[in-house]
């Protein structure tokens, strides 16, 4: 009853905040299989990211939220484990352990696991995405019959006092056996054209 109500709490909160801070949010609705999991692979430069997917989600995928964060953040930020927050050490072990438990957790259909690939904050104004090697273990930790799911998210103010948000959502359908630098490849064609469509906004 009191995880319920803490994640309803937070769920509402998060819609207010969005709508309170943004002058716009917005995302690309896509087309995906209700039948298969997803891993949902986004570029990571603010403390929003997290909450700018769990949001999308909600609205759109409506799978189980999960979202790998470092163990810091999840000691600190008390409601993350209500939102569906797992936390990734620092020690070898740790950090394996973490990332078989997110690839087990691809093999229900029914959730979303949401990953930053670079593993840790970067600038939003950074021309490639890089990609840390735990991804691959994640992978191979699961069933593989998960789906692909890009983010590339970029905030802006343009003529408004408060920023405006834009997730560009992709889906990528990966080769079983996949490698790292097919998926970082796959992904920063993503990005760039995320990227320059942005800037096509300005305009």
């Amino acid at each position: 009853m009191y995880k319920s109500a803490v994640k309803s709490f937070f769920t509402w909160y998060i819609g207010f905040i969005l709508r309170k801070d943004f002058s716009r949010f917005s995302f690309n609705k896509i087309s995906f299989e209700e039948q298969r999991s997803i891993l949902l692979l986004a570029n990571h430069f603010s403390w929003w990211d997290g909450f700018m997917i769990f949001w999308i989600n909600r609205l759109h995928f409506r799978k189980k939220f999960h979202v790998m964060v470092t163990e810091e953040n999840y000691k600190n930020v008390w409601f993350l484990k209500y939102l569906g927050a797992f936390p990734v050490g620092r020690q070898p072990k740790k950090m394996i352990e973490s990332l078989e438990y997110a690839g087990r957790l691809l093999d229900d259909p029914g959730n979303l696991v949401l990953i930053f690939p670079q593993g840790k904050l970067h600038s939003n104004h950074v021309k490639e995405i890089a990609f840390e090697k735990g991804l691959i273990n994640l992978i191979n930790s699961s069933n593989k019959h998960f789906q692909y799911v890009f983010s590339a998210s970029f905030v802006d103010y343009f003529d408004t006092r408060k920023p405006t948000a834009a997730c560009y959502l992709q889906s990528w359908e990966g080769a079983e056996f996949a490698s790292l630098q097919l998926i970082k490849s796959a992904y920063n064609k993503h990005y760039e054209h995320s990227r320059q469509e942005q800037c096509r906004t300005i305009k």
